[in-house]
């Protein structure tokens, strides 16, 4: 049976950045949806300080240089896309617009952007997958992956992501326990009716002790580096890490043979104080660098401006992820609006790549920040 298609809808002319998509949705989404979507852990330092160390790096423009073959590809784990543009996994994107991950799966598709699914999509993830797999120059779709307390259950829900057809798993690791998130405890979030992460159906409550420990016992069934192995001996699927922010476990990933990893502080939304990702992603390159390490690196967090888009490729990325933005554009005007935040992102970058010189995207390297 086909995929249903996402209503069709239209941008309103005055949205011109990913800046006008926030102040629009933060109109047309309701305050406990918006305070889920929108919101971070305990202060929202975390969350901040993405933005503010992102708009703290200059751009340190060349002239007069050849710019005429220019292109934006770039490879990841063996195949080349159009753009290093990708969806981030987000949850229960139905809160946002009924269409939900069907439509921010139509749309990346259609931009040539890579589309990541979350564990807990508001949507089958056979959907998105059966929508998407036949377009020309789409980019990667990837299927993000919360380890569960239930083996057998992981077993399953692995071998419908691979009859699917998805090509990679992203592996969240930064979160064992959900951060402390005051503002969607403020506004009383809770899912509403209809809404729920429908591909965990079926999976019976972890069982937990009464012995006062910590976290409630929760942390008992954390994943562990042994889990990494586990998962790698029952997929055929690459295995990305996605959480990694410091350089040691980034070389841990290296030597247990990840295939990329992700540096992602889950958008401010569990360690409120952790470190901004293009700090850590600085960081993570360099060590990997200095030790021999090629596999990719990706980042997301505080990404707004295809400027942001071209010094995290500068401080070392592979490719980004875009989480909230997608989730604005959702809001405003379903799949024609996730489809205009990506492709704001493409032209800024394009324009960022002209007015500094960088005809590819390999000229963009730590010089580009640095005099």
């Amino acid at each position: 049976m086909a995929s249903p298609l996402p209503a069709l809808q239209t941008v309103a002319p005055e949205i011109v950045s990913l800046g006008d998509h926030e102040r629009r949705a933060a109109e047309v989404l309701d305050a406990k949806a918006w305070a889920y979507f929108s919101g971070g852990a305990a202060d929202e330092r975390c969350l901040q300080a993405n933005h503010n160390a992102w708009d703290a790096l200059a751009l340190w423009p060349r002239v007069l240089r050849p710019l005429a073959e220019g292109h934006t590809r770039t490879q990841l784990l063996g195949q080349e896309y159009a753009h290093p543009l990708l969806v981030a996994p987000m949850a229960f994107q139905r809160l946002a617009h009924a269409d939900g991950e069907l439509a921010s799966a139509y749309a990346a598709a259609a931009l040539g952007a890579g589309f990541t699914l979350s564990t807990q999509a508001s949507l089958p993830l056979e959907l998105p997958a059966r929508a998407v797999l036949g377009t020309a120059g789409r980019g990667p779709l990837w299927f993000q992956l919360y380890l569960q307390h239930d083996r057998g259950f992981t077993r399953e829900l692995l071998q419908r992501v691979e009859s699917a057809g998805y090509e990679a798993l992203v592996l969240t690791v930064d979160a064992p326990v959900s951060g402390v998130r005051d503002r969607e405890r403020r506004a009383g979030f809770r899912l509403p009716a209809g809404i729920s992460a429908v591909n965990l159906q079926g999976l019976a409550s972890a069982p937990l002790p009464t012995d006062g420990a910590l976290c409630a016992g929760l942390l008992r069934h954390a994943p562990t580096w042994d889990d990494l192995a586990w998962l790698q001996g029952e997929t055929r699927l690459p295995v990305l890490l996605k959480g990694i922010m410091h350089p040691k476990d980034a070389l841990q990933a290296a030597c247990l043979q990840a295939a990329g990893i992700i540096v992602s502080n889950h958008g401010g939304r569990t360690l409120d104080s952790a470190p901004p990702t293009a700090v850590a992603l600085a960081r993570v390159a360099k060590a990997l660098r200095s030790a021999g390490h090629t596999l990719p690196v990706l980042v997301d967090g505080g990404i707004r401006r295809g400027t942001d888009v071209l010094k995290a490729m500068a401080l070392g990325a592979s490719a980004v992820m875009v989480g909230r933005p997608i989730v604005w554009g959702l809001a405003n005007a379903g799949a024609a609006g996730v489809a205009h935040v990506l492709r704001l992102l493409r032209d800024e970058l394009e324009v960022a790549m002209a007015l500094t010189g960088c005809a590819t995207l390999a000229d963009a390297t730590p010089e580009l920040l640095d005099t």
